[in-house]
Parts: structure tokens; sequence; C-alpha cells
């Protein structure tokens, strides 16, 4: 049997991905462009949306766990009187209400009051989440929908301007993890008394990361695997410490919680350490010389 061809591509890719592919398209894409059957993306975007898409490369895609819980910046347009399935403009009408245009002060109360800080919220039947094993999408493409529990999540800034069209307002929201942002949109359309659905919904930031250094999906620009911890703390190591990182020994931790991004002299990702007891700090990535 022939031996595996090992990875050569090694990296993170920031693509400005545009309206009408998936996030796993961007990916398929990718694996053709790099020869590489490990990349993976942390934190899908919907086929409409268009912004920033943080995609992994071979070993950088074990890191992602270390981006799980970043905040997250969007823009969209809330349309208010139209309700869909899918809660954006892709979907199928639902509902239409003979609601007055809202005026802004009462659009920003109603925010102030509601949608600001931690908040629960209801996810979309259109969304990625399971229910007894099954994808919310999936049932709801076969015309099914089930009780979705609420879920907390964090809305840090919800900032609103109007368009020149009074039913529409332009929205920029910078959130935690697991924040629907259309579910925020149809929110805020039921709370001021109507319906509401969003469109062109746009992604600017995914943590330290901004649409502003992304590349194109037909000219990806690898950047180096260390970018993908650039929010980490970082401690420079000795020869022998990263030996020692090398074989998986623990050390007493930095100042900080953790986790830390380890590098060597010159400026390599040979791991990234945390907090295993009390004060101990434990390799738990670790990457080999190549």
């Amino acid at each position: 049997m022939a031996r595996k061809k090992p990875s050569t591509a090694h990296g993170l890719v920031l693509i400005d991905k545009p309206a009408g592919l998936t996030s796993h398209d961007v990916v398929y894409k990718l694996r053709g462009h790099f020869g590489e059957k490990r990349i993976g993306h942390a934190g899908t975007l919907d086929p409409d949306a268009t912004g920033l898409l943080v995609v992994g490369v071979g070993n950088a895609t074990r890191l992602f766990r270390f981006m799980a819980d970043m905040d997250k910046t969007y823009s969209c347009e809330i349309v208010f009187g139209v309700e869909t399935d899918s809660l954006d403009d892709s979907g199928a009408i639902t509902a239409t209400h003979d609601m007055a245009a809202p005026n802004m002060d009462d659009i920003r109360r109603v925010i102030a009051e509601q949608f600001l800080g931690e908040i629960m919220q209801v996810p979309p039947m259109v969304s990625a989440l399971k229910v007894d094993g099954v994808r919310l999408h999936k049932l709801a493409r076969e015309g099914i929908e089930v009780e979705r529990p609420a879920r907390p999540i964090t809305v840090h800034s919800f900032e609103v301007e109007p368009t020149d069209n009074p039913m529409v307002i332009r929205a920029t929201v910078r959130s935690g993890a697991g924040t629907y942002i259309r579910s925020l949109g149809a929110d805020l359309g039921t709370a001021l008394g109507g319906g509401a659905h969003i469109r062109t919904l746009r992604r600017f930031s995914v943590g330290p990361f901004s649409v502003d250094e992304a590349s194109t999906i037909a000219e990806p620009d690898l950047l180096p695997i260390r970018e993908a911890v650039r929010h980490l703390a970082v401690q420079v190591l000795d020869d022998s410490e990263v030996t020692d990182c090398h074989f998986g020994r623990t050390r007493i931790a930095w100042d900080g919680d953790g986790p830390w991004a380890a590098i060597d002299s010159s400026g390599e990702l040979v791991g990234v350490f945390e907090v295993w007891r009390e004060r101990i700090a434990k390799p738990t990535v670790v990457f080999h010389a190549r």
C-alpha cells in the first residue's frame, strides 16, 4: 500500500466569501488549490452572506478550539413588516404586517431594553444545530418545525441607522459566539409590534481577524500557522524548553490564565500550553519541526 503523502501546506487563510457559496464550497475549492484535505473553517457563513471566513489549512485545523468563543461583527439590513421562513430574504414570505415605519428612537430604546448584554435567543430552524441528532436546517427543508430551547448569548453592541426606505434600517452588531443575526432582526420586528427579516448580511470580523486582511478564493493567501493564535499571549522558549514541549512535559505556568502560544527563537509556533493543574501548564497542542 502506498504511503500517504505528508501534508505540506499549513497555515491560516482569511477569505472574503462572496454570496452564493456555502462555507463548505469554499473549503472544497481551497482543498483543490492547496492539495490538502485537512482544511476546515472556524464559523459558518450562510450561502447568501458575505464577508470573513476564517479557514485553517493542515495543522492549523488543530487550533480551531482556541477560536471557538471569539466575538464577531456583522452588518445587515433589517426589513420591517415582512416575515419569512428563513428569517432572511432568501426564504418564503410567511406573514406581512400593516405596521407603521418604526421611529429610530423607539428602535434604539427597545434594543437597549431587550437586545443588549446577556440575553436568551431561540435559534432559527435554518441553523446547523442538532435536535435528536438531526440538523435543524435538514428538518426545515422537510417542512418540519420543532421546539428549540432558548440559549444564552451575548450582544456587545447593536447599532442602527436609517436608510432611504423608512421600513428598512441598517444594523451593525458585535456579538459573542452562537448568536444568530437573523434571529435578532426577526425578534426586533416582533418587539416593535410587527415582524421583520434581514438581508445583505456581511461579517466584518472574527476575534482579531478582519475582513480587511482577507484574500479571495481565486488567490488565497496562506498566512503562517502562528497567525491562528495571534490572540493568545506569546511565550518564547529556549532550545531545552522547546524539547520539553515536543515531549509533552509540563512546566510552571506563566502569569495569567492561559492559553499561551509557545514559539521558538525563530518565531515558529511549537505548541499551545493550557493550565493543567494549579499553576502547572501543559502543552495540549504540539508542533514538531517540519
